[in-house]
Parts: C-alpha cells; structure tokens; sequence
C-alpha cells in the first residue's frame, strides 16, 4: 500500500487560535459553524484533492458550507449543522432543495461512503502512524 501524504504530518488535533470570532459568550454553549468547518477541513485535506469552507454560501452559529473534490474529481457541497454533514448539491457552493441525503455524524463517515479513494488514503495515513508509534514505544 502507498500513500502521497506523510502521516506524521496529519494534525494532532484541531485547534486553532481562540479570537474574538470563536470565544463563547460566558455561561452559554454558542458554537460558531464555520469554526467547526475549518475544523473539519483542515482534519481531512490531506485525504482529497480540494476541500475548502464556502465563502459564497452563508455560514452562521448554526450551518456552515464546504467544497470538497475527492482524489475521484467528484464534486461535492456540504451542510454542516449540529445534525452532522450532508451532501446538499454535486457542484461547489451549490444547494439543491429537491436533494434527500442522509446526514453523518462524522465527516470521516461522510467520505468515507463518496470515495474510495479517500478510504485508501485514510487508510494507509493510519497504518502508517500505527507503524510510526509501534517504532517509538521499541526504542
């Protein structure tokens, strides 16, 4: 198995600088969905072609919009809501009322089920940071 990306370069985690953008208000659980989609963005990437939080369609504290192109050269917008993901048109910055698709609580599910090809690439990443950790605990 081969994979173009180098898993140790796959993030650790998701964090980002706290701004004024993302701080909650005090005693309140308010979450900015286009935090959350850069988020899931920058958790993913190395896995597809081309994955980038929409700048036409409208973000708010509770939907946000994705482009994702998978290494298949499909396609896709994405709602995120606290519903999960879902595909909402085959076309960047797109919606399409009339379409019926299932949400997923992750994006991983979400990518996994519309390529193969990301399948692959996760894949091999996780072997492969498998393998890496195996190495350091025997040294």
């Amino acid at each position: 198995m081969e994979t173009d990306c180098n898993p140790m370069e796959l993030p650790n985690n998701t964090g980002f600088e706290e701004d004024s953008d993302s701080r909650d208000f005090e005693g309140t659980d308010v979450k900015d969905m286009r935090l959350e989609a850069e988020a899931v963005v920058n958790d993913v990437l190395f896995a597809v072609s081309n994955m980038f939080v929409s700048k036409t369609l409208p973000c708010a504290e509770d939907v946000a919009y994705i482009n994702v192109e998978t290494r298949e050269r499909n396609r896709y917008c994405l709602e995120l809501t606290e519903a999960g993901l879902r595909v909402v048109a085959y076309d960047f910055d797109q919606t399409d009322d009339r379409l019926q698709t299932p949400y997923h609580e992750t994006v991983y599910s979400l990518l996994d089920s519309l390529s193969p090809a990301y399948r692959e690439v996760f894949g091999n990443a996780l072997l492969q940071r498998l393998e890496a950790l195996k190495r350091d605990s025997q040294s």
